[in-house]
């Protein structure tokens, strides 16, 4: 009985968050070529690997569970005139996972490739996952090959774009 209380307000709800998803789809249209590059930049400096003191390194490395991030990713690399036979790519999941349903997805998603060996994640019976069933897929490593230059301009990018937008408040 309360289930179907409730059933009014969440059809509302799920109208409302359709309607308001395809307004702001329809607000961004078709990117510019500069649009995807700034795009890119914040995406790697969100999700890419960044080189640390305690682990200095200049590789070119992006890890995503999220398909379309990284189809949007790959994107980037093409209109950096990054090419396919620079790419590797390597599956992280769970072990308890369907491991080869992992790696054919991936692999039809990226439109093959050279693949690595992929890395299994000990199943810990302890812990309750969540990112369980079919659905679950792991994540995928994309690595550039020889990407030390382009790790450098990712970083410079970045840097520009913090000096440019003045994110210290004062103006």
């Amino acid at each position: 009985m309360r289930e179907a209380r409730w059933e009014p307000h969440r059809k509302a709800r799920d109208l409302e968050r359709q309607q308001t998803t395809e307004a702001a789809t329809a607000e961004i249209g078709r990117l510019s070529d500069r649009e995807l590059m700034l795009i890119g930049v914040g995406l790697y400096w969100a999700e890419g690997t960044k080189s640390k003191a305690h682990r200095p390194s200049e590789r070119a490395t992006f890890v995503n569970s999220d398909p379309d991030m990284i189809t949007l990713y790959l994107a980037w690399l093409r209109l950096l005139g990054i090419h396919q036979d620079r790419l590797r790519f390597h599956v992280m999941i769970h072990e308890s996972a369907d491991v080869a349903g992992a790696e054919r997805f991936w692999a039809e998603h990226v439109g093959g490739g050279s693949f690595g060996k992929t890395t299994l994640k000990k199943h810990n019976p302890k812990t309750v996952r969540k990112n369980v069933g079919e659905d679950y897929r792991g994540c995928l490593t994309v690595r550039v090959l020889g990407s030390a230059d382009l790790y450098r301009r990712i970083e410079g990018w970045w840097y520009g774009s913090k000096i440019s937008w003045n994110w210290s408040g004062a103006g």
